[in-house]
């Protein structure tokens, strides 16, 4: 008699609990993930046109090709489209 009481009253804790941790707006969790990606992106870029400009490209060819080849590679995420 008492297990069906406490899953009675355990059910709607164990299905609220996402909402207990979570402080955070979806807009503030975007804006995170958005930073995230374009932090991302510019270590990339630095990496990628670096590795280039030693295979003897010029500078403006080298950024244009890194930045191609991210968007190829990485092109689900919000940095791609920027």
């Amino acid at each position: 008699m008492k297990r069906p009481l406490i899953f009675c009253l355990l059910l709607p804790l164990l299905l609220a609990t996402g909402c207990w941790h979570s402080k955070k707006k979806p807009k503030e969790i975007t804006a995170v993930a958005t930073d995230v990606e374009e932090g991302f992106k510019q270590r990339w870029m630095e990496k990628r046109t670096g590795e280039l400009l030693a295979q003897g490209l010029r500078i403006d060819i080298a950024r244009q090709q890194a930045i191609d080849e991210f968007r190829a590679r990485y092109s689900y995420t919000r940095a791609a489209d920027k």
